[in-house]
């Protein structure tokens, strides 16, 4: 393993300094539960390691009108909040299924977002909730939506001076609910061999799907927004077949490779049978709390 800085930033400006001067040979240090093996096994270069960890704005979680969780807010802390747990389920199912217990204490669902893999289990659930990340830099801040986040494997919007600070999460409409879930070959501890996380409104009567949102993970280079299939069953009746119609939707957006972990054909058929599970799933919780 290679030789490195270490830096425990006191705060976001001095962070953002420190990024400032040694542009693409810094990483920001959260977690550290991707990054760390990365660098142990010289899979990524650094020259200087910046700790957030001691930063105040990057450890907060909060509700008030949206949910607003910070970058280094790991995901016991996501999963075990009461806000959370009541308006934001699919958030629940995803952080609660990022490796395991010991894990959970430690990687942040920022960190998870800036690993970028194709595969995270939080991407998906944030896309369909429409999270937006607060990106902050030299020259001030900016929002950029989850969807748009990734730019490829590994990969993100953020600049070599930038920093993700924190994620923002619009307070979800009356009668809406949200559902991740994945396929793996064991059961549990494993990375998706697909994903889909979806959040609906449905009409006051439950009969009529009002909006929804779709996501997917493990079936393109980047976690995807399935925009044609959500928008599709706006106005639709809540039925099979306005659900199936969708899936197929999604099924079209997907691009997946075959792996080790699976075949392409298998990846899309997956697609819709999860994203069937996914929309039923949000659909039940509605009802369950009406």
């Amino acid at each position: 393993m290679q030789a490195f800085e270490y830096v425990a930033a006191e705060s976001l400006g001095e962070a953002i300094s420190l990024l400032d001067k040694h542009g693409n040979q810094a990483r920001i240090l959260s977690g550290g539960t991707d990054l760390i093996v990365q660098v142990r096994e010289n899979r990524r270069q650094v020259d200087l390691l910046v700790d957030i960890k001691k930063i105040p704005e990057f450890n907060e979680i909060s509700y008030n009108g949206s949910l607003q969780i910070g970058a280094s807010v790991p995901c016991y802390q996501v999963y075990g909040n009461e806000d959370v747990q009541r308006l934001f389920p699919a958030l629940v199912d995803s952080t609660s299924i990022i490796g395991g217990v010991q894990i959970q204490s430690r990687a942040s669902i920022g960190g998870n977002l800036c690993n970028a893999s194709p595969a995270a289990d939080s991407i998906p659930a944030l896309i369909a909730l429409g999270a937006s990340c607060v990106i902050q830099g030299p020259n001030g801040d900016r929002k950029v939506s989850v969807e748009e986040f990734c730019t490829g494997p590994g990969q993100t919007a953020l600049s070599s001076n930038e920093l993700l600070v924190k994620l923002v999460l619009p307070k979800p409409a009356n009668n809406s609910s949200s559902f991740y879930l994945r396929f793996i070959p064991r059961n549990e501890m494993d990375i998706a061999v697909v994903g889909v996380g979806a959040s609906v409104e449905l009409s006051s009567d439950h009969k009529t799907f009002v909006s929804a949102r779709i996501a997917l993970g493990a079936v393109a280079a980047t976690p995807l927004f399935a925009e044609e299939a959500s928008n599709i069953l706006a106005g639709q009746p809540v039925s099979e077949e306005s659900i199936q119609i969708a899936c197929s939707a999604a099924q079209d957006v997907a691009r997946p490779i075959s792996d080790m972990r699976g075949s392409a054909e298998q990846r899309k058929y997956l697609v819709g049978v999860l994203t069937k599970r996914a929309l039923n799933g949000a659909i039940s919780r509605i009802k369950e709390t009406a």
